[in-house]
């Protein structure tokens, strides 16, 4: 008797658990091993898709300035990047860590932006799957693919620089938000602190994303356990950040050409995550809007809101960076790509509203993907752009390349301002055989990005003392020479009156951020 007592009791609490999940998920046990694997694909496609996209044209041919910085630091020594980092940079030494392991395997530019393609491809299968979490699997998979198909996102794709690392830290946190609120364990809190932390160690500005999730939680309604856990996992992870914010404060110079924002740079990040043009802009505010103003129910009880999420990962960080940058400039796009999933889920949930009243489930599913599909094609203009030698500030392996094919071993050479040096550093194969007239101490020994000159009258000295076999070439900045920039840099200034006392400019290369000019002798 005591076993068939045991037996019923099991049997009827296998059938309450089974009533209980089926009432939850709203299907039977088949239904949700359907649900599972189309919530897998939801993820998974756009992660492929972007990751094509990322390989797609990887290798542009030529570094720009940024990623130059990211190459060069990357190869010292640990000791000489603990160096730098004491006096510049200290923003991105995580970053700099990461990638000294990375280019110890191959040192070239794809193995340089290979990291950030594949963190871009985790990053939009982690808005596939926070989709398919707030909402439903093909909610997901749209959000996904509008991730992967915005051109800002392939911009960074293609960079080796932390911002993709960063947004997909950014993605992984907002996934464990919803799971910890959900089903809130002291586990859970204690790894999304840890993520938060990382991705804020990665670049400081992530921290905002601790303000996005904290209006989530607050216009959630969320239980006192969920803001307990939330307030020790932020408390912890901003106490981690709070070293690298009091040193990289002191290291403020290095963003002192950042301009105040106004309306043209707000305009700009709307339609960097939106998609370039207006009437991307449009419709995607038009999908946003139908989100917010019928939102999609919970996908299950307990489960955040969609549009509680998307809409302040994509407005809390860009607005509490904008007002701060009306009084310290501080306000760029590539700063805030880690907030731009927001935008794609937004939009999703509006299609979703539009079209999910239609009967054919697989046919709407395969419209959307469709629609997005068209919107890429529409846009492959733009993503070829991005994937031009060109689409950067500056081309330092085409100046490198005219020094190389110009100058001979025995020549001098001379950098304006101090920081052209970086071409040498990207490309020191062309510069074999220069001598660099103004260096007093290269850049891994004195703890730099471009190294230590000589004064004027030193460089007076030396250029006195070429003879007249030694050729002389000047690289320079066609950006910033002549401004009233690179006036005010007393060190610049001086070099350059020493420089046309003795000197005077004979035939010059130009390219695309550079030049090459002969100085000969006056």
């Amino acid at each position: 008797m005591a076993r068939t007592a045991l037996h019923t009791a099991l049997t009827k609490r296998h059938a309450h658990a089974t009533g209980r999940a089926e009432a939850e998920t709203g299907a039977p046990p088949s239904a949700e091993r359907g649900s599972r694997r189309a919530a897998v694909a939801a993820a998974a496609v756009p992660a492929v898709v972007m990751l094509v996209l990322g390989l797609w044209g990887i290798d542009r041919g030529t570094m720009w300035r940024d990623e130059g910085a990211t190459f060069q630091v990357a190869q010292r020594s640990l000791p000489e990047i603990g160096h730098l980092l004491g006096s510049i940079d200290a923003v991105h030494g995580l970053y700099y860590l990461l990638m000294h392991a990375v280019l110890a395997l191959h040192a070239d530019e794809v193995t340089l932006r290979l990291p950030s393609a594949v963190a871009t491809a985790v990053t939009a299968g982690l808005v596939g799957a926070i989709g398919c979490r707030l909402a439903r699997p093909r909610v997901g998979l749209w959000a996904g693919l509008l991730y992967a198909a915005t051109p800002f996102v392939s911009h960074y794709a293609q960079e080796g620089r932390s911002y993709a690392l960063v947004a997909a830290g950014s993605a992984l946190a907002t996934w464990q938000l919803s799971r910890a609120v959900e089903r809130g364990s002291w586990r859970r809190w204690v790894e999304y602190g840890a993520v938060v932390a990382v991705t804020a160690l990665l670049h400081e500005f992530a921290v905002l994303l601790l303000a996005a999730h904290g209006v989530t939680l607050l216009v959630s309604r969320v239980p006192w356990r969920s803001w307990r856990g939330w307030g020790c996992a932020a408390v912890a992870a901003c106490a981690v950040l709070a070293p690298l914010v009091v040193l990289s404060q002191r290291q403020s110079d290095q963003v002192s050409w950042i301009p105040t924002p106004g309306y043209p740079q707000a305009k700009a990040l709307g339609e960097a995550f939106a998609g370039p043009g207006e009437p991307v802009l449009a419709v995607t505010l038009l999908l946003a809007g139908v989100a917010l103003i019928a939102p999609l129910p919970r996908a299950r009880a307990g489960a955040l809101r969609l549009p509680a999420v998307a809409l302040p990962l994509a407005l809390v960080p860009p607005v509490l960076l904008y007002a701060a940058s009306q009084r310290q400039p501080l306000f760029l796009d590539r700063y805030l790509l880690f907030c731009l999933a927001g935008v794609p889920l937004l939009a999703a949930a509006g299609a979703e509203r539009l079209l999910g009243v239609l009967p054919w489930r697989g046919w709407v599913t395969a419209a959307g993907v469709v629609v997005v599909a068209a919107g890429f094609v529409c846009r492959i203009p733009y993503q070829e752009r991005e994937r031009l030698p060109s689409s950067r500030g500056d081309e330092p392996a085409r100046v490198a390349s005219v020094v190389g094919r110009l100058a001979a071993p025995g020549d001098a050479v001379l950098f304006l301002p101090l920081y052209e040096r970086r071409i040498s550093l990207f490309y020191p194969e062309d510069f074999d055989g220069l001598r660099d007239l103004t260096l007093k101490r290269s850049p891994a020994a004195s703890g730099t990005l471009f190294g230590e000159e000589v004064t004027a009258g030193e460089l007076r000295a030396r250029l006195a003392a070429l003879s007249p076999r030694e050729r002389l070439w000047v690289v320079w900045d066609t950006n910033t020479v002549g401004t009233r920039w690179f006036r005010a840099q007393r060190a610049e200034a001086a070099k350059t009156r020493v420089l046309d006392a003795l000197y005077r400019e004979g035939p010059t290369v130009f390219v695309h951020g550079g030049a090459v000019s002969q100085y000969i002798r006056r």
